[in-house]
């Protein structure tokens, strides 16, 4: 099983196979718009536009599991995220990133990556609070922490790295680049 196996819902409902981004380079990010790092969106934005072009998509996947930080409907999330921060990158349908009824694709990603820590900062240590509260073995697994989590793909369908919500936009925007 890999990443080309799975196939994803646009807000519309269609189903679109992964199989469609062969040959892309993807960033693969479960948001939410009431988020402390919701600005992040900026940063994503800044990235696709200067790797848009070379190869790069940004799949966006808005997820409420998180302190029910994306509580809108699939357009009311979409028209927050291109009225404050003028994305342009696909959004997806609201999904589940950990549990039950979590995505297919998430499952892969999270079973197939390790959870590397969140840092020290005071961020970091708010969400590792956080993410205790909701998985009391959450540093031993690689489940989704929080809202932002990001997977970096290569052109051939490869998870390169993971992010978490808590890492440099910079660190972020340089593995792109490398990857591309």
């Amino acid at each position: 099983m890999g990443i080309y196996d799975f196939s994803i819902r646009k807000m519309d409902g269609t189903e679109v196979p992964m199989s469609d981004y062969k040959g892309k380079v993807l960033l693969i990010v479960n948001t939410a718009t009431g988020c402390g790092f919701t600005p992040q969106y900026e940063d994503l934005q800044k990235i696709y536009d200067e790797f848009q072009g070379k190869g790069l998509e940004i799949l966006d996947f808005p997820c409420n599991q998180f302190k029910e930080q994306a509580p809108g409907s699939d357009e009311e999330i979409h028209t927050f995220c291109k009225g404050r921060f003028g994305i342009t990158f696909p959004q997806f349908s609201k999904i589940d990133v950990i549990g039950e009824n979590a995505s297919p694709l998430f499952k892969y990603l999270s079973e197939n990556t390790k959870f590397e820590g969140l840092g020290h900062s005071p961020k970091g240590l708010a969400v590792a609070t956080l993410a205790k509260g909701m998985d009391k073995d959450y540093k031993n697994n690689g489940n989704v922490k929080w809202n932002f989590t990001k997977f970096l793909i290569s052109r051939d369908g490869e998870i390169i790295g993971r992010f978490e919500p808590t890492m440099d936009m910079k660190k972020v925007r340089d593995a792109v680049e490398k990857a591309l």
